[in-house]
């Protein structure tokens, strides 16, 4: 019934997708990066509904109340594709650092262009660093928000942190508060693989992390908060359904493994 349910979504996710993109186009010139806000918060919201609908898999939201005014950095864990979506409902006017090569992709391109997103080209190393920064002092001295991955890609539930030093740098040298984000959501929706589980996937926006902390102390700060508070979303995840716990356990292996092979060569 799960694969079933989920080739159902998957289908429905991409043809609503590619259908929104298309009605949504004449936006991007009439009303700019707000056409395309606007029309993502349509795709993560019609998106949300589908994947409760259709595989009985609801996004359950908590910590609004900790959702600062104005400019911020959104820290958020990153599991699955389903917070890519399923974090626009908060969002008002926000800018997520992406690596350039998706530009290219048809109609997608066009709304991160449009939408004045922050690309950056990960192969100038740390050149790409100081892009994001200064693009990010813009984003924030307008009111907008930056969202950014602090371990750079998705990680399955339950793998050993892996941060990376820019959203470090990001607070230290704009100055802005960080709003860290924990989840569960890659014990329903895998990083890889096919199958949406059924449940209750939970985002939860936790207290900002104010400016002043020197980079190493927040760079800790950030990493003890984010990955005590998703154990604590993985144990109450596990306590509602025990079916979950392989998963959590064949994430934190299918890392080791990949780590031991990438040592044996």
């Amino acid at each position: 019934m799960i694969a079933l349910r989920s080739l159902a979504f998957n289908l429905a996710f991409y043809v609503n997708l590619i259908v929104l993109m298309i009605l949504g186009l004449p936006l991007i010139f009439l009303r700019g990066r707000h056409g395309v806000f606007f029309m993502a918060r349509l795709w993560g919201s019609t998106s949300v509904w589908l994947l409760e609908k259709i595989c009985r898999l609801r996004v359950e939201y908590r910590g609004l109340e900790n959702i600062p005014e104005g400019g911020y950095i959104l820290a958020a864990k990153h599991q699955s594709f389903l917070e890519t979506f399923a974090l626009l409902k908060y969002a008002p006017d926000f800018a997520i650092v992406f690596k350039r090569e998706l530009i290219f992709m048809p109609l997608f391109g066009l709304y991160l262009v449009g939408g004045r997103q922050i690309a950056i080209d990960r192969a100038r190393g740390h050149s790409a660093l100081n892009q994001i920064i200064a693009q990010a002092r813009g984003v924030l001295r307008a009111g907008r928000q930056v969202f950014i991955f602090p371990e750079g890609t998705r990680r399955p539930a339950g793998a050993p942190p892996r941060y990376k030093f820019g959203v470090a740098a990001l607070y230290a040298e704009t100055g802005a508060p960080c709003l860290p984000v924990a989840l569960d959501t890659g014990l329903f929706w895998g990083r890889r693989g096919f199958a949406r589980r059924p449940g209750v996937a939970v985002i939860e926006y936790l207290p900002p992390i104010l400016p002043g902390l020197e980079r190493d102390a927040f760079a800790e700060r950030l990493q003890a908060t984010l990955e005590t508070a998703c154990r604590r979303l993985y144990a109450e995840a596990i306590a509602a359904d025990p079916s979950l716990a392989p998963v959590l356990a064949a994430g934190a292996a299918a890392i080791d493994k990949a780590n031991d092979a990438r040592r044996e060569a």
